[in-house]
């Protein structure tokens, strides 16, 4: 049913559809093996270190912050891409990012926004993942990289 989602196939496409959008605010980024599974699945992700169930699917908020000024909102979107692409790799090759309208429902354990979907939008093709990485690691920060904590031990 969801897997005909229209394709958003590079970074400028996604950062347009995020500035533009008249639904900016309630856009997310979820990665896994789409809406299809994850609606069949009550819309409920589970914390990684407990088993907890949360009230919500996990995603994070494409919707570019206000003290981000008049900075790249580019270089914003794929960051937002950049911090869990390595969910792919831990998760399988069916886990892959995709973008929805959603009602945030509260907060899960790492702080992310945990959602109810609205409506899915779209997925979101390797190439834009590709422009992210090459964008965020040609900011040439040593302070700075993605989210996996498997890098951290």
């Amino acid at each position: 049913m969801h897997e005909s989602l229209p394709t958003v196939a590079g970074l400028d496409d996604l950062t347009e559809l995020v500035t533009t959008s008249t639904e900016k605010d309630q856009l997310y980024v979820r990665w896994s093996a789409g809406p299809a599974v994850d609606l069949r699945r009550d819309e409920t992700s589970r914390d990684s270190l407990t088993g907890v169930p949360l009230p919500g699917l996990s995603a994070n908020p494409l919707a570019v912050e206000r003290w981000w000024g008049d900075r790249s909102p580019r270089l914003w979107v794929a960051r937002r891409l950049y911090d869990y692409r390595h969910l792919r790799s831990l998760r399988g090759p069916q886990v892959r990012p995709w973008v929805l309208v959603g009602d945030q429902r509260g907060r899960g354990p790492d702080n992310e926004p945990l959602v109810k979907v609205r409506r899915p939008v779209a997925w979101i093709a390797d190439t834009a993942l590709m422009e992210a990485e090459q964008m965020v690691e040609a900011q040439g920060s040593a302070e700075w990289g993605s989210l996996d904590r498997r890098d951290a031990r």
